[in-house]
C-alpha cells in the first residue's frame, strides 16, 4: 500500500488565507547590479543579489524573534544572502510560493524550478516580526517576515517531486521535517555560516572562471570515482559547447538523502581528487544546497543556480537528482525525465543542457561510451556498489580503473 500525503494533511490547507501584515518596518539593506566580469553568463534575471549588509549591529537591534536554522534552512538561508538564489531576496510569500508550485515560474514569468520557503511550527511567530537567524551562537541573518500562510503541502509535493507519497524523500522530508506554516520575509545577511568545507559565493566562484568561455558545471552529491571524472571532462568536447571551454565541478555539501555519505567527507574526497589531478579545464568549488531529490524540477534549480555562479552549461546526467521509492524501490523519474526537461526548458533558462554520457569500462580501450562497446564487442567490466562497499569495508583492493586511490584512502580512513 502507497501512503499519500492526503492522508496526513487536513484538506483546509489548500484553503488557507494567508495572515496579513500587521507592522511595516524598514527594508533590509540590498545590493542587486549588473555583472560586467566578461563571463558569458548572466545572473538569472539579470542581476547578481547580494543582501549582506555592513550594518549587522543596526539589523539585530531591529529583530524581536530569535530562531535557530535548520540544517537545510541554513543552506536556503547562505544562498539567499550571496546571490545563489538570484534574484530572490528573500522567503517566498504566499503568492510567489503558489507561482512556482503551480506553474514553476515566479510571477514575473521568470523560470524557477522549486519553492525557497521558511517553514515553522510557532504559533507565536507573525507577519511584521523581524526575526535574527542564528546557527549556534553566529548571527546569520535576519529576517523580516510579511506573510504567515498554510501551504497546499500535497499539491507542493505532486507537482514538485511528481508524486504525494511519502516514500519518496521529497515528500517525506516536507511531510514530517517542515513545519505547519511557510512565512515570507526580506533577508538580510549578517555572516556567512562557518563550515568545515568553504562555500565560495557566486561573486567569488565568477572571479574565478575564464572570461568569454564557456564554463559547463558538473553537479555531485557523491565521491568523485573514475567514470564520474571521465563524463566530466570529455563533456568539454560536447557540441553545444565553445572551444577551451572550461567544468566547474560543484558538489553540494548540504543534507542530502539519509543514507548518503556526510558532507565533511564527501568535501575531503573532492579535495584530494582535486591534487591528484590537477587539471587546468576543471575548477572545483562547493555549494552549500539541500538536496530534495526533486528529479526533473530539481535539474532546473541546479541550472539556475550554478547560471548564478558563472556557468552556461549544465552537464545533466541519467535520472539527475532522481530517487527510488523506499517501499518498492521502483524509480520515481525516467531515465531521461530532467534531461528532456532541461533541454525544453533550456532557451528560456538561458542554460545550455550537455547530456552526459554513458560510459563503461573495457578491457580492451578503457572508458569508451556503451555503444562504442556495443558496437566494437568489447569486454566490460563492472562493479556494483554494493561491492564497492564490501570491498571497502573489508580492506579488498579496489580497481584503480573503478576508484581513485586518493578518494578510496579518505573513505576508508572515515568508515
Amino acid at each position: 500500500m502507497k501512503f499519500s500525503l492526503f492522508l496526513l494533511l487536513p484538506a483546509v490547507q489548500a484553503f488557507a488565507p494567508a495572515f496579513q501584515s500587521r507592522a511595516t518596518r524598514s527594508s533590509p539593506v540590498l545590493s542587486m547590479s549588473a555583472v560586467s566580469d566578461g563571463l558569458l553568463a548572466e545572473p538569472h534575471g539579470g542581476v547578481l543579489v547580494d543582501l549582506m549588509t555592513e550594518d549587522v549591529k543596526g539589523a539585530v537591534a531591529k529583530c524581536n524573534k530569535e530562531i535557530q536554522l535548520q540544517p537545510r534552512q541554513l543552506c536556503d538561508v547562505e544562498l539567499l544572502m550571496n546571490g545563489g538564489f538570484s534574484p530572490l531576496t528573500g522567503f517566498m510569500d504566499e503568492t510567489t510560493y503558489k507561482s512556482v508550485v503551480e506553474n514553476m515560474a515566479l510571477p514575473s514569468g521568470l523560470i524557477m524550478g522549486l519553492p525557497v520557503i521558511f517553514d515553522t511550527d510557532d504559533e507565536s511567530l507573525q507577519p511584521g516580526d523581524v526575526a535574527l537567524l542564528k546557527d549556534g551562537d553566529r548571527e546569520i541573518a535576519t529576517v523580516e517576515f510579511t506573510d504567515k500562510f498554510l501551504p497546499d503541502k500535497p499539491l507542493e509535493c505532486l507537482n514538485c517531486y511528481g508524486t504525494s507519497q511519502i516514500e519518496h524523500p521529497g515528500s517525506l522530508m516536507v511531510a514530517t521535517e517542515r513545519g505547519k506554516y511557510y512565512m515570507g520575509g526580506k533577508v538580510t545577511g549578517l555572516n556567512l555560516p562557518i563550515r568545515d568545507f568553504v562555500c565560495q559565493t557566486p561573486k567569488e566562484v565568477r572571479a574565478m572562471l575564464p572570461a568569454g568561455k564557456d564554463v559547463v558545471a558538473f553537479q555531485c552529491r557523491n565521491p568523485v570515482h573514475r567514470a564520474h571524472y571521465e563524463l566530466f571532462t570529455r563533456a568539454l568536447d560536447a557540441p553545444n559547447l565553445g572551444e577551451d571551454s572550461v567544468v566547474l565541478v560543484h558538489p553540494t555539501c548540504g543534507p542530502t538523502q539519509a543514507d548518503d555519505i556526510p558532507g565533511t567527507v564527501r568535501y575531503q574526497t573532492y579535495e584530494v581528487l582535486k591534487e591528484e589531478t590537477k587539471n587546468p579545464r576543471t575548477i572545483w568549488a562547493y555549494l552549500p544546497y539541500s538536496m530534495h531529490m526533486a528529479g526533473p524540477r530539481e535539474a532546473i534549480q541546479h541550472s539556475m543556480i550554478r547560471k548564478n555562479f558563472g556557468c552556461t552549461a549544465f552537464i545533466i546526467g541519467r535520472d539527475m537528482a532522481g530517487s527510488k521509492s523506499s517501499v518498492t524501490g521502483d524509480d520515481f523519474y525516467g531515465a531521461y525525465d530532467a534531461q528532456d526537461l532541461l533541454k525544453e526548458k533550456s532557451g528560456e533558462l538561458g542554460v545550455k543542457a550537455v547530456p552526459s554520457l554513458n560510459l563503461v569500462y573495457t578491457e580492451e580501450e578503457g572508458y569508451v561510451t556503451a555503444d562504442e562497446a556495443e558496437t566494437k564487442g568489447l569486454t566490460k567490466k563492472t562493479l556494483s556498489g554494493t561491492k564497492f562497499r564490501k570491498a571497502l569495508r573489508a580492506g579488498e583492493d579496489i580497481p584503480e580503473w573503478f576508484a581513485f586511490k586518493s578518494v578510496v584512502k579518505v573513505l576508508r580512513d572515515n568508515m
